[in-house]
Order: C-alpha cells, then sequence, then structure tokens
C-alpha cells in the first residue's frame, strides 16, 4: 500500500462578520477554548478553538476585504457529540440560546439537533445511544 498523501485533518477555517462575538459563541455554547490567537501577513485576525478529545482545531477568521459573510442555508455543518441531548438543551436555555431544529431521533437510535452559529453557519449536536 502507498503512503498516504495526507497526514492528519488540521483544522477547518470559517470566516465571520464578527470576530469577538463569535469566540464567545462557541465558547458558552459548546465549551471551546482558545489555543491561539493571530493576524496572517495579508491582516485577517485568526483564532483557533480547540475541540475537546480531539486533536482537529477551528479556525475562526475575521477578514472585512473580503466583503461580509453571507451563509446561505445548507452550506456546511459541523457536528459534535454530546453525553445527553437533554442535558444540553437544558445548558443551551440557561445561556439564552435555542435549537434552531430539533432535537430529532434517528432510525439508528441516535438524536441530532442542530443550533445556529452568528452567522447562520449549522452545527449539529448528537447524542449517540447508549450501549
Amino acid at each position: 500500500m502507498a503512503e498516504p498523501i495526507v497526514t492528519k485533518f488540521l483544522h477547518t477555517r470559517m470566516r465571520v462578520n464578527d470576530l469577538e462575538r463569535t469566540v464567545k459563541f462557541y465558547g458558552e455554547v459548546f465549551g471551546l477554548e482558545v489555543t491561539k490567537r493571530h493576524e496572517s501577513p495579508r491582516g485577517s485576525k485568526l483564532v483557533f478553538l480547540a475541540v475537546p478529545n480531539s486533536d482537529e482545531e477551528i479556525e475562526i477568521t475575521y477578514f472585512p476585504g473580503s466583503g461580509p459573510v453571507e451563509v446561505q442555508e445548507d452550506l456546511m455543518h459541523l457536528a459534535f457529540e454530546v453525553d445527553s441531548m437533554d442535558t444540553f438543551g437544558d445548558h443551551l436555555r440557561t445561556i439564552g440560546v435555542e435549537f434552531s431544529d430539533g432535537p430529532t431521533e434517528s432510525s439508528s437510535g441516535s438524536t441530532f439537533a442542530f443550533v445556529d452559529a452568528p452567522e447562520g453557519y449549522e452545527i449539529e449536536v448528537i447524542e449517540r445511544p447508549k450501549d
């Protein structure tokens, strides 16, 4: 078998209109933590967020020179696993956030729901069936 061309998935980048609002959202809603902040040579402001129990990160970038961010519906989404959809839903209510869709039980026994980030990026949360 040939050596893999790609050796590891590192991060996903999403451009936003309000960097601090988005960083606060991911911290409050999902518990993600900032690992690094810097500015690129072209002037983009970048924030990397650590995802629990994962080596991959989310890169949030603000670059007004590219124009406003307008996320079309169903363009893409991130997905996070939760231990309990009920507990996660209670957490959302305490911080004044609502599910944008669901919770819904799938045919596999998983429960999934969606939360919309400030620019409209969708984030799926999934509770897998208990063994």
